[in-house]
């Protein structure tokens, strides 16, 4: 059975820095054997993917790209708590929040960015639950932001 690590090696993924913190919280929080994370963006060498208001100023194919970018700074502060991805027993939660231009609808496809890589790296265990919001504005301009809530396995 292929490990969550050894799939996104295969993938030729990695994860990004953790992000620092610019504000009065954590990255992410351990209670038990659940992790938490505080809102990530869509960064890559400390910078955004893409920027503005979807489907305006970023298409829904550049948003749907930064929600899988932001999903690897999730899993990034996750992995400050629990040592590894392989550490991961299973994704329960994603809350992905879209910059959306007036009328825009479709924060569901932006979202499945996020979704499709948990899949694609941990199988079964990466079914969770998802809200998928659209919001007025997001720090930076940021095209999305998203949180993650995991289960770690036992004794980790």
């Amino acid at each position: 059975m292929t490990t969550p690590q050894q799939k996104m090696d295969q993938l030729g993924i990695s994860l990004p820095a953790l992000a620092k913190s610019v504000g009065a919280y954590v990255p992410a929080v351990r209670v038990g054997n659940m992790v938490c994370t505080s809102g990530q963006l869509p960064l890559s060498d400390g910078k955004l993917v893409s920027e503005g208001k979807v489907p305006t100023e970023t298409s829904v194919e550049e948003a749907h790209s930064a929600a899988r970018q932001a999903v690897l700074s999730a899993l990034a502060a996750v992995c400050s708590q629990a040592g590894s991805l392989d550490n991961i027993a299973k994704i329960v939660r994603v809350n992905v929040f879209v910059n959306s231009a007036p009328g825009f609808t479709d924060q569901a496809r932006v979202a499945n960015g996020a979704s499709e890589l948990l899949l694609e790296v941990f199988g079964d265990s990466g079914k969770h639950t998802r809200c998928a919001l659209g919001v007025a504005e997001l720090p930076l301009n940021a095209p999305v932001e998203l949180d993650l809530t995991v289960e770690l396995k036992p004794g980790v």
